[in-house]
């Protein structure tokens, strides 16, 4: 790899700062986006930073009028919409410019959630029961599914339309959640069985070779009538986290027999998925030791402090050490 790199560092447009265009100056409260931008620049690199919105041939033509030797792709959308979020990858794909994360395969297989439990289950990779429900198809309570169920919009991400409201116990209140996921995110639905134990996040580097970093836990306070799974208010309300007592932390006392499988089902899951470079495998430890996958998330969250940052640092990889490993990972799939 060339000690010094001409990055552009593609990210959704709305994140970049009017004033900034060019993420120098360190807000008052860093972003994915700076955090990378400033790193690299530490790293050596000349970094250009580049918004990925509807004006499809400008994002074209700002990426081939001085091609880079890298693109570090951060989108996850197009003006919200987050279907979008492969063809972005596609797009840089046909222009022939390497660039970091899963490539648009990855990215449609693990968007849609349906999808992805499907071929989890096909590579028998244990996922929760569940069932979809289409918008404009009249509502069937499913068969064969234990209560309670989690009901998720099907293409969302970060927890977005997951509360405690989520958690259905019964047909009548399926369908009347169902109702409210369609008309409130215009998409599809999936009603997932939940699953009862420890809800871990395990973060995974590499291509060829797969290296599985430490587990991170949601520990969920000892209160019964709070939380008992990530929802957006968990994930993102600080507040809410601290009235009923939840962390996010490492998973410390898993034994190695525990540990040897959990290692082995996030790299089988990670493989499946086309994941590339690094990813996020969620998943649930229940009490009779079963290990059901959650979600697989491609291109997570690599923002300092956050959890695959946090999982690298306790595995012996500072930050600076992971953004270099995520480029030389990308351009080593390259000719």
């Amino acid at each position: 790899m060339k000690k010094s790199l001409d990055i552009i560092l593609l990210v959704d447009e709305a994140t970049i700062p009017p004033d900034d265009p060019h993420m120098l100056e360190s807000p008052d409260t860093p972003t994915t986006e700076f955090h990378v931008a400033d790193t690299l620049r530490d790293l050596g690199h000349r970094v250009r930073v580049l918004g990925a919105g509807g004006n499809v041939a400008a994002m074209a033509e700002g990426l081939t009028r001085e091609p880079p030797n890298l693109v570090f792709n951060l989108t996850e959308h197009i003006e919200g919409n987050r279907l979008m979020d492969k063809n972005i990858a596609a797009l840089l794909e046909m222009t022939g410019i390497p660039f970091t994360g899963a490539g648009p395969l990855g990215l449609l297989l693990c968007r849609d959630k349906r999808l992805c439990k499907q071929l989890l289950r096909a590579h028998r990779i244990r996922v929760p029961g569940f069932a979809s429900f289409p918008v404009g198809k009249r509502f069937r309570p499913p068969g064969g599914l234990v209560y309670p169920l989690v009901v998720k919009p099907a293409y969302e991400d970060g927890s977005e339309g997951i509360s405690n409201a989520s958690l259905v116990a019964n047909p009548r209140a399926l369908a009347e959640r169902v109702q409210w996921v369609h008309e409130s995110f215009a998409q599809p639905v999936i009603a997932e069985e939940y699953v009862e134990g420890r809800e871990l996040y395990v973060a995974v580097l590499g291509n060829t070779r797969l290296h599985v970093l430490p587990a991170r836990e949601c520990l969920f306070g000892s209160d019964d009538k709070g939380p008992t799974m990530a929802t957006f208010r968990v994930k993102h309300n600080e507040k809410y986290r601290r009235k009923w007592s939840i962390q996010f932390g490492f998973a410390e006392d898993l034994d190695e027999a525990t540990l040897h499988r959990i290692q082995r089902v996030c790299k089988r899951a990670y493989r499946a998925m086309q994941l590339r470079d690094y990813g996020r495998i969620d998943l649930r430890l229940a009490p009779d030791g079963r290990l059901v996958v959650l979600e697989v998330n491609p291109n997570p969250d690599i923002a300092y402090g956050e959890e695959v940052a946090e999982a690298a640092e306790k595995g012996g990889i500072g930050y600076e050490e992971l953004l270099r490993r995520i480029v030389r990972m990308a351009l080593k799939r390259y000719p």
